[in-house]
């Protein structure tokens, strides 16, 4: 089964007390931080990061909870915070000697990459988020009937329990579900990539829908906070997103410019799964970024 990227070295890296991360490192130059998404692994990288070596040091890990990396059990909230899970990655680049680094996150990845940008404004130099909202306004916008799309962020939003008990009971069909429906061109995510993504969450679920339901919890009460500060990201900032914003009642770029005035905003034709489906576009705006 497919669970590396060819040419990439693979480390453990204690992050926290007790939470190691698992990360693929190649390439030298400037640094570049990938952030995988939902229900992914840092896989999903894998033709962006070998492109992206041939110039850069490229850092690409499993989130805390995702993958080969650990998976603390959520004893409270803060556990799978953004915060949280953005500090895991601030310490796993300065492990490898990087204060300073680009940190682009597709998905759940871009909502920790955002976080990481608003507390570790001198980390961050460049950031880049794929096909997400800032967490605050995507509960704000989601409403009515056109909210069933996000079903599984409200599944996940309950207390412990039962949405950990469903999707455990089948996992394959629900993790599979958004593979299938959120992807343009199914030949992007070859048989031998599914099954890994498959394999990993169905051993992850606890950890996941701690992720999940972190987003309906502490996060929207760190993102509040930080509009009531006026707290906004400083550095470059590169969007990347699919056109949902006709279906759902909303302009994308203008709420990513209330966080980001140094903005950067790209409508994609690419499914969900961009960075799969069309590497060579989130290569190349990857490539402007830095260079801003």
């Amino acid at each position: 089964m497919t669970r590396t990227i060819p040419g990439f070295d693979y480390h453990r890296v204690p992050v926290a007390d007790e939470v190691a991360l698992t990360a693929a490192v190649a390439g030298s130059g400037t640094p570049i931080v990938l952030l995988h998404g939902f229900p992914q692994t840092h896989l999903m990288w894998r033709h962006v990061a070998a492109d992206l070596a041939a110039e850069h040091t490229v850092i690409v890990p499993d989130l805390r909870g995702y993958g080969d990396s650990d998976k603390p059990a959520a004893v409270h909230p803060d556990v799978y915070s953004k915060r949280t899970m953005a500090a895991d990655i601030v310490t796993l680049a300065q492990t490898f000697g990087h204060d300073r680094f680009a940190l682009a996150g597709h998905d759940r990845g871009a909502l920790v990459a955002l976080r990481a940008g608003l507390d570790h404004p001198d980390a961050v130099t460049h950031l880049a988020c794929l096909d997400v909202l800032p967490t605050l306004d995507m509960w704000e916008v989601l409403h009515g009937a056109t909210a069933a799309v996000g079903f599984h962020l409200y599944l996940m939003a309950q207390p412990p329990g039962l949405p950990e008990q469903m999707i455990a009971a089948s996992a394959d069909a629900f993790f599979a579900y958004f593979l299938d429906q959120w992807v343009k061109d199914p030949a992007a995510i070859p048989a031998a990539v599914r099954a890994a993504y498959l394999d990993a969450c169905r051993d992850a679920v606890p950890s996941i829908v701690a992720d999940y339901r972190a987003s309906a919890t502490i996060d929207i009460d760190h993102d509040r906070a930080d509009r009531a500060a006026g707290t906004r990201l400083s550095m470059p900032v590169t969007v990347m997103q699919q056109d949902w914003g006709a279906a759902l009642g909303y302009e994308a770029a203008a709420l990513w410019s209330s966080w980001a005035p140094n903005l950067d905003h790209r409508t994609v034709d690419a499914g969900h799964f961009m960075a799969e489906e069309d590497p060579l576009a989130v290569a190349a705006a990857l490539r402007d970024l830095v260079q801003r």
